[in-house]
């Protein structure tokens, strides 16, 4: 089914984010990105220098000015994905999708003026922290501590499962400023790269996302400034995080459907080629039969995600319908991609083959950006009347 979502200037930036990877997502670059756990700086550099990245950065700071269009970042997804390199979709999702929000949004005019003309070109990378040993989408159950004193704060603590914590040269971390569990018991705070007492940690090892870093973050008596504080204003954090969320979860229900539609494709394109018993594997009914059932299941995707796109380019995509998008479009991904592991055969299970990444890609999908178990929380509870 053929979709109408995108105009002349999405199709026009396709063409850009096409002759970007032609030049930098390589088999030899994937490879380098998996040996060494993490996306390189030149190659996060030439994404910026390419327009890219920084898509919602305003155009005074440098970047596209795409505040709400989230189709911008949908054709990177799609292109991206489609070239099997899920860790470098990974890695623009953080910078675009998490870090730099939280500036162009929330920050104060001397925050954005500091940051984000770098996270426009590259130059600057982010991440955000909210996961702790002890606390994942329970985000109220947090330990780390911001204690006021002169000048700012001292941040105690740690974080952990932080995709581009090893990598990023600022961190918008949650902290706790308050006492209690209360939602304005919580601020939001940018923690630098080489601050005294700020420890990167060890760089997790993962089943997914090899070329992409995530990793664990310790703050010993951390001081930040308190112009570092997002917005300026104490107690603000745990709205923060809610009123970026839906944009969270579009993007990971984004990624799903773009994992879904690449791996149709790769199956369709490897059952065409692959014999047995004399005859192509897509000649088989059963063959046939899963490519349809995936192939409907690709089409009514992107009918909802694209409803959803444009729900969030009217500013009317609520928090319930985020979650909604989120846990339906990463539970079909997974039955997608199931499905054509098992029609690649052997060939499925060896990761030389994106199918057999992206598999593995995709499991945390259900995980990351609040379990599906909590989506489904938030949806019921709104059935039922609660809030």
């Amino acid at each position: 089914m053929e979709r109408d979502i995108y105009d002349e200037d999405h199709e026009a930036f396709r063409e850009v984010v096409k002759e970007f990877i032609k030049r930098y997502v390589t088999n030899e670059a994937r490879e380098r990105w998996d040996a060494a756990g993490e996306v390189d700086r030149e190659t996060m550099l030439a994404a910026g220098e390419a327009g890219v990245i920084g898509l919602s950065v305003p155009e005074e700071f440098g970047g596209a000015g795409m505040l709400q269009d989230y189709r911008f970042r949908t054709v990177v997804n799609e292109e991206v994905i489609k070239a099997g390199a899920g860790s470098l979709a990974g890695a623009f999702g953080i910078q675009d999708d998490l870090a730099v929000p939280y500036i162009v949004h929330m920050g104060t005019q001397a925050q954005k003026e500091k940051w984000l003309p770098g996270m426009a070109t590259g130059e600057i990378l982010g991440a955000l922290a909210m996961s702790e040993p002890g606390a994942g989408s329970d985000l109220r159950g947090i330990k780390t501590t911001a204690k006021k004193v002169d000048g700012g704060y001292l941040v105690n603590g740690a974080k952990t499962f932080i995709s581009s914590g090893k990598t990023a040269d600022m961190i918008v971390t949650f902290v706790k400023t308050g006492e209690g569990n209360r939602p304005d018991a919580f601020s939001l705070l940018i923690i630098e790269n080489g601050m005294d007492g700020f420890d990167h940690g060890k760089k997790l090892h993962k089943m997914g996302f090899q070329g992409h870093d995530t990793a664990e973050l310790s703050f010993s008596d951390v001081f930040v400034p308190e112009e570092n504080l997002i917005s300026g204003r104490e107690g603000q954090g745990f709205i923060q995080l809610m009123m970026n969320l839906p944009l969270e979860r579009l993007s990971i229900g984004v990624a799903a459907a773009a994992a879904s539609e690449a791996a149709f494709d790769w199956t369709v394109a490897y059952t065409k080629d692959r014999e047995a018993f004399g005859e192509r594997i897509i000649d088989f009914q059963n063959s046939r039969f899963k490519l349809a059932d995936v192939a409907v299941t690709v089409d009514v995707l992107w009918a909802y995600i694209d409803r959803a796109l444009l729900a969030y380019k009217d500013q009317k995509l609520t928090a319930e319908e985020a979650a909604k998008v989120k846990f339906w479009a990463t539970e079909r991904e997974w039955e997608v991609l199931d499905t054509c592991v098992q029609l690649h055969g052997g060939y499925g299970y060896i990761t030389e083959y994106p199918i057999a990444r992206a598999f593995l890609d995709a499991r945390v999908h259900r995980i990351y950006g609040g379990t599906n178990e909590i989506m489904r929380d938030i949806v019921s509870r709104q059935i039922a009347g609660k809030r």
